[in-house]
């Protein structure tokens, strides 16, 4: 049972808030938003702050249920989502296998993403709506850039392949504090 104590404090260590892994549905997603909700109240951190965290942790849990895959031969795909605050920042960490022909197309319209400023992030999204070129799962990458010009910051990411089908996404989006 050491093991409890010592993801108690890893948990410290990376001041993680919130950590849920497991299958994401609907149901799940309202619990976990509520539970990260109550706990920004419980900081007392300003409206502008929790709004963009909150928005941002909807993207993050919309994508997960939207786009993961199953790892295995059931039809649940496990995902993992995280939540953490530093003095000056929180840190929103996802991740999710995807289908590795996913892959490549995720990674253009990252690192695409990144290499905008605000105003060219703007224009992105209203390029995106305008062309009305979303997948068949609603996608396009807007919530990628929702992301990106709430936050105003880089999106980190991660892809670590599973298996000859399957890759590991990880997504990470700062909110700076102030």
């Amino acid at each position: 049972m050491k093991y409890i104590y010592d993801l108690h404090n890893i948990m410290l260590d990376r001041s993680l808030i919130l950590v849920y892994e497991g299958e994401f549905t609907q149901e799940i997603t309202k619990s976990v938003l509520a539970m990260a909700e109550r706990n920004l109240d419980s900081f007392g951190e300003e409206s502008s702050i929790k709004r963009k965290v909150f928005n941002i942790m909807v993207e993050c849990l919309q994508n997960i249920c939207k786009h993961a895959e199953a790892a295995n031969n059931s039809q649940k795909s496990n995902a993992i989502f995280m939540i953490g605050k530093h003095d000056k920042e929180y840190f929103i960490t996802s991740g999710n296998p995807i289908a590795n022909d996913k892959v490549e197309e995720m990674k253009r319209q990252l690192k695409t993403i990144n290499s905008l400023d605000k105003t060219g992030l703007k224009s992105l999204y209203k390029e995106v709506i305008k062309s009305g070129d979303l997948s068949d799962k609603g996608g396009a990458g807007l919530g990628f850039i929702d992301m990106a010009r709430k936050s105003g910051e880089k999106l980190m990411f991660d892809f670590v392949p599973i298996n000859d089908r399957l890759t590991f996404f990880s997504l990470q989006t700062i909110i700076p504090r102030g």
